[in-house]
């Protein structure tokens, strides 16, 4: 009886698994018409249903060798249906698009996409990244036509929001914090930014009141996603600054998936645009791979890897700048001995795994691991001549009526910087009781070596000129022999070498509803932080802050589609390593974080004009902030007092209105009005170096009626002048200046030889081989206007004097570019 029962069983178990390997399965992620993931979509097959998760994701069982019939249903999305007959053990991605159903729109309210406009997130489409002209092109370029974002360097690809600096933004790609080298103090070193478009499937921003599950920054989240191949493709993009190619690779049995891209950057021409005369030899170029492995139904892997060498060699020659009034036209010439020689390796490595652990509990496992091998060295010699220009004459720096100083300045730098910064996370979603929670618990170990050894030597007419911040004895020169000890203008010496352990996590509870016949959604949440700092000469003291979190939204059940947003709370931003090293190149291990309270409320209006899709954009904040360590910006290089003795406030208006202009592509204008002051030791409120109080901004993009494959986009970017250019001694209380005023227009002419809405049928000719193929040609900064960065301060022994003489940007330059995809 008992082998009876034994056989029974064994039989059962052989015909159970023979059945169970006859099915197979379909997964996918389910994306709308403008390509943004759809979340709580309804995949139904005989009765058995599964749905979409947050990113998107299906994944459903199917029986084998039989014809069956997906159907895909949303209650705000048509209905789509999937038949296919698949292989006992076959794996089948399906990636579908659902369109809206204009019926439904608006009724209901919860998409993926929606999620994002609630929280007060902006969404950039990949193609207008790529498409959008710009000298330094990328996310960072449009980031920089969205209001309250401002840059006034078309080398860089830092950005500052809302009154905050460039040390201020989170950056993440595929949910893994990248980071900047340190030592770049000049944007046209920075070669080329970490995100690689050519690889770039999802691109989310927000300026402020972000939520708990974002890290501890002051200004705002960029949060980008790296596509998961479907299909093999490849691509190419080739101009004057440069070139990239990408290649997507997928397995045969679909488990396997990979995108990887190469990049080259040459900014010789933009540098030889500038003033300054130079022998520029620079090499950006850097490596990056996303791949990804799904090792079960429930359980996946992805690494995400870079490896980049900038290179850049400077060697200036001459500098001519034309400067002053027309009553009173002036001319400097500089003439240069020396050269900058720095380089920036940077490697980076992120390991993450996702586990399904149930139907509603999905946990990430995520390690990553950078390090940064930098140096900076430089002897440049600088010899002046400063001089009052003929006005009708003078076309060149010698053409001068009379020489009012001379003088000769060396600069020597011997900085070396050794980074390796370690982290490991756990991070977990689950639904509950119709919410979600989200919480995770992060370790991150920062290693820092740095040397720093840079010095300047000032003297105009033959005389050392000393520093001003040094008491010395009198000067009487010519006249009576100076006795006192010949310094360097500036000086810094120093050696650190810094241990920074950080403990931080998060917990947050999401969850939307109805209030009455309006629906509403609300977020709240809870960071914390501590740290402590090694090395240095005083042992620092582990510090803890805790920064709770909320966001609310409604929507009123109105007949126009408006939704209304309030978020803020206490946010911290625990001092990095250049937040620790002061103006002398020493570390101080106690300065506490920067802390800012900070309140956003917003509104969405979504309409129709010329029967068109239209999006208006409303968002009001204000900032006050406690602990400042105060800092100065000179180009892109930050410098703090690495302090806590300040106080300060942002306030300030965004307005965007984006939508198709043009039938078929989306533009938008923006505009920001900013206000941020700060009160350093109860002296008063003045101006911070962000203060940029008007921006003006618009992206375009048309073709021509009659020939649609000729395209035309338009960058237009202006910005009141930013606080700056001062001599670096100076005291900001008593003196205050302001740069120029920004302005720059970009323009990109493109003939599409084919995309994807002329592929509806196969080509007969080359063609059919390219998923995309255009050629265009940009022109930058097309009305050749001058911008200043920074000004270099030269003085007149005669008059006693100094003059600031702008340091201008780019001038008018062109471009061609190709780009083709197979």
């Amino acid at each position: 009886m008992n082998c009876n029962r034994f056989i029974f069983a064994f039989l059962f178990l052989f015909f159970s698994c023979i059945t169970l390997a006859q099915n197979a399965r379909i997964k996918g992620i389910i994306v709308d018409s403008e390509k943004h993931t759809v979340a709580n979509v309804n995949v139904s097959l005989q009765g058995k249903t599964v749905q979409s998760d947050a990113d998107g994701f299906f994944e459903i069982e199917v029986p084998a060798n039989k014809k069956v019939s997906l159907i895909f249903t949303h209650v705000s999305l048509k209905m789509m249906s999937l038949t296919v007959t698949l292989k006992p053990n076959e794996i089948f991605v399906f990636n579908p698009v659902m369109n809206n159903s204009e019926e439904q729109m608006g009724e209901v309210f919860v998409s993926s996409r929606n999620k994002k406009r609630v929280q007060g997130i902006t969404t950039i489409d990949p193609a207008t990244i790529k498409r959008i002209p710009g000298a330094n092109a990328g996310i960072e370029n449009i980031l920089k036509t969205l209001p309250g974002v401002n840059s006034n360097n078309e080398f860089s690809t830092q950005y500052m929001v809302r009154g905050g600096n460039y040390d201020e933004n989170l950056v993440y790609v595929n949910e893994v914090e990248v980071y900047r080298p340190f030592l770049i103090r000049s944007g046209q070193q920075e070669g080329l930014s970490f995100t690689n478009t050519d690889l770039v499937q999802n691109v989310d921003f927000s300026a402020g009141g972000f939520q708990a599950k974002f890290g501890d920054k002051l200004s705002s989240v960029l949060d980008i996603t790296y596509r998961k191949p479907t299909e093999f493709g490849a691509s190419l993009e080739a101009s004057f600054l440069g070139a990239s190619a990408s290649v997507d690779l997928v397995s045969k049995n679909k488990k396997w998936s990979a995108v990887t891209g190469v990049r080259y950057r040459n900014n010789s021409l933009l540098v030889n645009s500038q003033d300054t005369q130079t022998n520029y030899t620079p090499t950006f170029v850097d490596a990056q791979t996303s791949v990804n492995y799904d090792i079960s139904e429930k359980w996946q892997m992805s690494f995400l890897g870079n490896i980049s060498q900038n290179k850049y060699l400077y060697g200036p020659l001459t500098r001519e700048t034309k400067f002053g009034t027309i009553d009173q036209p002036m001319a400097l010439a500089i003439y240069y001995e020396g050269q900058e020689k720095d380089q920036y390796d940077t490697y980076f490595g992120a390991l993450k795994t996702t586990y399904r652990a149930a139907p509603d509990l999905t946990l990430k496992l995520i390690t990553s691991l950078f390090h940064t091998t930098e140096k900076e060295h430089f002897d440049i010699l600088a010899q002046y001549r400063l001089g009052n220009a003929n006005a009708d004459e003078a076309t060149s720096i010698e053409d001068v009526e009379f020489t009012r100083g001379i003088g000769s300045q060396l600069n020597h730098a011997r900085n070396d910087l050794d980074a390796l910064i370690a982290n490991i996370e756990l991070k977990g979603f689950k639904d509950w009781k119709e919410s979600q929670l989200e919480f995770g618990l992060k370790y991150t170990r920062e290693s820092i070596r740095d040397r720093v050894v840079e010095w300047e030597v000032i003297d105009s007419a033959g005389f050392s000129i000393n520093p001003p911040i040094v008491i010395i004895p009198k000067n009487n020169q010519p006249y009576e022999p100076y006795t006192g000890p010949l310094l360097p203008y500036q000086n810094v010496r120093a050696a650190n070498f810094n241990t920074i352990n950080r403990f931080s996590g998060y917990a947050q509870w999401n969850k939307q509803s109805d209030l009455g016949s309006s629906q509403i959604w609300y977020s709240l949440g809870v960071r914390f932080q501590s740290w402590n700092v090694s090395g240095a000469a005083e042992e620092g003291k582990m510090q803890t802050v805790v920064s709770p979190r909320g966001q609310f939204a409604i929507k009123p059940d109105w007949e126009k589609d408006v939704v209304f947003r309030l978020s803020g709370g206490l946010y911290y931003q625990p001092p990095f390593y250049r937040e620790l090293r002061d103006l002398d190149g020493e570390v101080n291990p106690n300065v506490k974080a920067q802390q800012s309270i900070n309140v956003v409320l917003g509104n969405d209006y979504n309409f129709k004009m010329w029967n068109r899709p239209f999006k208006w954009v409303t968002e009001i904040y204000y900032k006050s902030l406690s602990d400042v360590n105060v800092y100065s910006i000179d180009n892109v290089r930050i410098r703090y007092m690495a302090n806590n003795n300040a106080k300060a406030y942002a306030q300030g208006l965004d307005f965007r209105l984006n939508g198709e202009f043009v039938p078929g592509t989306e533009s938008w204008v923006s505009f920001g009005y900013l206000k941020t002051e700060e009160n350093y030791e109860d002296k008063g409120y003045i101006a911070r170096p962000t203060d940029q109080r008007l921006k003006f901004a618009m992206l375009f993009q048309d073709y021509m009626p009659n020939i649609p494959s000729v395209k035309v986009y338009l960058n237009l970017v202006y910005n009141t002048g930013l606080p700056g250019g001062a001599p670096a001694y100076s005291d900001p209380y008593l003196y205050q200046n302001r740069l120029k005023d920004y302005r720059r227009a970009d323009i990109g002419f493109s003939k599409v030889f084919i995309d994807a809405s002329t592929r509806t049928a196969k080509k007969a000719n080359w063609l059919k081989n390219f998923k995309e193929l255009a050629v265009g040609v940009e022109i930058f900064n097309l009305f050749n206007n001058q911008n200043a960065i920074t000004n270099t301060w030269v003085r007149d022994v005669y008059s006693k004097s100094q003059y600031a003489i702008p340091n201008y940007m780019t001038s008018r330059v062109f471009n061609i570019k190709l780009n083709a995809r197979l």
